[in-house]
């Protein structure tokens, strides 16, 4: 059960003063990082402010104190933003929590399960299509705020696609004051790690953005104007529940959860190698969950690890869960003290924001270098992926994604599976290549490598007995794996070669395969009485044939091979 043990009690047992000055430092500066992003993401949602805080504290505190890595960050992320605004638009913010909460539970039994190793089979194409396909959607979702345009009474778009048109349509109503504040923000955002090292270029664009709109003649829309802003702690709130909406919830609720699992012990094993450390992947998806399900209640967003953060918390000292529980509570302070400063934000600052984590997170590098280097099925999979979320949404991606790279994964394993008999010579070619050893035409030898499975079973049916062959000799020395499917074939050559009286040899069968064959009770049918039995009638077809006609095998696969070692199946 250590695997399951929260990080923060490990820690703690080592822990000292010096450590602790190094976690509330590094605690605080993640938190002024945070505040922004936590407001802009909270937007980007299609929620108020006050949620990517409430966010931040209540699942921030939650995951840090239960996770599985030392130096994890959690909090809202840009993979959330166009899966929670969708949520919201359909279903409201009742909907989302019901969503939010079933992802936890989600999390949690995955955590129990020991789930943690198994995130490892998503494939790589499709976390970098769909990454790379909500970056586009986080940008389009960003440029009607980044360019001040106004959409008629009415309009409301919820899908990317419908938010492009929109602003398309809407083009020629582009504010030139909103578009210079972006524009200012976005330089800033570009330049400033350049020239502060330790001061968040976010929190730098936000002040600058602030002043540009109270000092100078630019009129543009700030947060204040869209939204009621309070400085109010988080509160529990319970929504209704019912059956219904308990289950138009799951779809939405199962991609919440593989999302954040999928970020989170991503975001561990990035920290991992940046201290040398090792996470506790179940425990971390426990943390999760239960984070989500707090944050839910407490008024948040989704929550998951936060890669930036966590790797501002590591530079910067932190090396115990405390300086994420340190950002929390910065937060809380932060949260009563310079929230009501938060609506004169500019909308187009906000924008320039997202701007810049949407190009933090797209991979456009590694997008571009699986296109070039890939193989087609994989290159597929990728563009589908990225096709799909920004098309659609990321619930259709994940799901079309899966079953296309699953299916692509069975055509590729059947194309290597194969049953080639041995070549059959005459007696001069033999006499010519002295490597070849001799062997009746009686004996049918075939050589089955690759896995054995339901999508690669085909290639038993494409073994052919002879009417002059007395035994048939199945090699399956390079045969890793069988399944029923495949049983059944074996099961119906099996019969076929006691039709026409041949005797057939299963020989150097491995461990899974003879495990297969004895739970379907294929062993008992071919007992090891009828082994023996075999191989006396093998013996007796070699030393009676006095001329055979050639058969030929090079010395890596001499017949003594199914012989001197017949027990070894």
């Amino acid at each position: 059960m250590s695997n399951l043990k929260p990080m923060l009690l490990t820690a703690l047992k080592s822990y000292d003063k010096s450590q602790f000055v190094k976690d509330v430092t590094a605690g605080i500066i993640v938190a002024i990082i945070a505040l922004p992003l936590s407001i802009a993401l909270a937007l980007a949602s299609g929620v108020g402010p006050e949620a990517g805080i409430f966010t931040a504290i209540v699942a921030g505190f939650v995951i840090s104190a239960l996770g599985g890595s030392c130096v994890q960050i959690a909090g809202p992320t840009a993979a959330f933003a166009t899966i929670v605004a969708g949520i919201v638009a359909r279903d409201g913010m009742d909907g989302l929590v019901i969503a939010t909460v079933l992802a936890g539970v989600f999390l949690i039994l995955m955590g129990i399960c020991r789930f943690g190793s198994l995130i490892k089979f998503i494939p790589y194409t499709i976390t970098t299509g769909f990454t790379s396909g909500i970056a586009v959607t986080i940008v389009i979702g960003q440029l009607k705020d980044f360019f001040g345009v106004t959409y008629p009474e009415g309009v409301r778009p919820i899908e990317t696609m419908e938010k492009l048109a929109a602003f398309l349509e809407n083009v020629g109503t582009v504010n030139p004051a909103a578009l210079i504040v972006g524009a200012v923000s976005l330089a800033i955002l570009i330049i400033s790690p350049y020239i502060f090292k330790k001061i968040p270029g976010s929190l730098i664009a936000v002040i600058v953005g602030i002043f540009m709109v109270k000092f100078l003649p630019l009129k543009v829309s700030t947060i204040g104007n869209l939204y009621t802003i309070s400085n109010a702690l988080p509160s529990f709130h319970l929504p209704a529940v019912n059956f219904e909406i308990v289950q138009a919830a799951i779809p939405n609720a199962f991609t919440i959860a593989i999302l954040a699992a999928i970020e989170s012990l991503l975001s561990c094993v990035v920290a991992d190698g940046m201290i040398n450390g090792k996470h506790r992947s179940d425990m971390e998806l426990v943390a999760q969950g239960a984070g989500n399900i707090a944050s839910a209640l407490f008024g948040g967003i989704p929550a998951t690890g936060a890669i930036a953060r966590t790797a501002a918390n590591i530079k910067n000292g932190g090396r115990t869960p405390v300086a994420g529980m340190v950002h929390s509570i910065t937060l809380v302070i932060v949260l009563v003290v310079l929230m009501p400063y938060a609506g004169m934000i500019p909308m187009p600052t906000i924008a320039a924001i997202l701007f810049i984590v949407a190009y933090n997170m797209c991979q456009w590098r590694t997008f571009l270098q699986l296109v070039k280097t890939a193989p087609k099925s994989d290159i597929l999979v990728l563009v589908v992926t990225f096709v799909l979320t920004v098309v659609f949404d990321l619930v259709v991606a994940i799901e079309i994604g899966m079953i296309l790279a699953c299916l692509l994964f069975i055509k590729r394993m059947s194309e290597e599976t194969k049953a080639e008999s041995w070549v059959y010579t005459d007696d001069d070619t033999v006499a010519v290549n002295e490597n070849l050893r001799m062997l009746p035409a009686a004996i049918r030898v075939y050589e089955v490598s690759g896995p054995l499975f339901f999508g690669a079973s085909d290639a038993i049916e494409h073994i052919v007995v002879e009417e002059s062959a007395k035994c048939l000799v199945l090699r399956m020395r390079a045969v890793p794996a069988l399944d029923s499917t495949a049983m059944n074939v074996l099961t119906a050559l099996t019969k076929t070669c006691e039709s026409k009286g041949v005797t057939i040899v299963f020989s150097h069968v491995n461990e899974q395969p003879m495990k297969a064959m004895k739970k379907a009770g294929f062993s008992a049918r071919i007992s090891q009485l009828r082994w023996k039995e075999q191989k006396r009638s093998l013996n007796k077809i070699i030393h009676n044939t006095k001329k055979p006609e050639g058969c030929c095998e090079p010395i890596s696969q001499q017949s003594s091979g199914f012989y001197n070692k017949w027990d070894d199946h």
